[in-house]
């Protein structure tokens, strides 16, 4: 469980209803189903029309990442390179075939198969960086949609706002009216600042964190492949790594 982002939210909405509490107001006051369904579906239909399907689909996925960050595996994989980097030193690189059979992570699976098939070090980093590449493209398209959605919230705040104001426009003879339509347009804008600032851009920016961060450990395993395809010592291999683990 990543505890600052769960607590960052929470933090960020009590400061809300206790600043309500404290100028007087009612937190139910902040509670209007009608702009929050404006503001939530149109935001997201918005963005749906922006994207397609599949991105929007690993979008949503990927959002349990912000609170269950992926473990970070680095120095356990460094120290399984460097297993692969002794042996390929001591019985030969065709001999990784006892390691590739343990590991179940695709993108692993291929370097270690390119090693074994004897594919020659540059030509494994062109391979490997063009699977980096697209699957960088994949995982950003995908994190697209919640700074999307941080655009197009505050929009479609003032959308629910106005859509408030029109209401209370024909309920001008019906004072009984007025005061939930003037609701309505002003939480409208609420949810739709608070939404994007508190909720859908830090999402946002937490993903591509998230994404940079795998795609340093995917560079640190190609580079570790072309030094042990290219007969480094393992002591060389091994330096290679430490300057990833920092």
């Amino acid at each position: 469980m990543d505890w600052s982002s769960l607590i960052g939210l929470l933090v960020a909405l009590l400061a809300i209803l206790i600043g309500q509490s404290i100028e007087g107001g009612h937190i139910s006051s902040l509670i209007q189903p009608a702009a929050f369904i404006i503001v939530l579906f149109g935001t997201f239909g918005a963005v749906l029309v922006q994207s397609n399907i599949p991105n929007f689909k690993a979008g949503i996925l990927m959002l349990r990442n912000v609170f269950i960050t992926p473990v970070d595996d680095r120095i356990e994989l460094a120290k399984r390179v460097n297993q692969w980097s002794v042996y390929a030193r001591k019985e030969g690189i065709f001999m990784l075939e006892n390691y590739l059979k343990r590991e179940t992570e695709p993108f692993i699976r291929k370097g270690l198969q390119l090693m074994i098939d004897g594919t020659p070090p540059d030509r494994i980093r062109e391979i490997c960086a063009i699977d980096v590449h697209f699957y960088e493209v994949h995982q950003r398209n995908a994190a697209k949609i919640w700074s999307a959605a941080g655009g197009y919230a505050p929009t479609i705040g003032i959308l629910g706002a106005v859509l408030g104001l029109i209401h209370v426009m024909e309920n001008l003879t019906d004072p009984t009216k007025l005061g939930g339509g003037i609701a309505i347009a002003f939480v409208a804008t609420i949810y739709g600042v608070g939404l994007a600032n508190l909720v859908f851009i830090p999402i946002a920016n937490k993903l591509k964190n998230l994404i940079s961060h795998e795609m340093m450990r995917r560079e640190m395993l190609i580079n570790a492949w072309v030094s042990i395809a290219r007969g480094d010592h393992p002591k060389i291999v091994e330096e290679r790594l430490q300057s990833y683990l920092h």
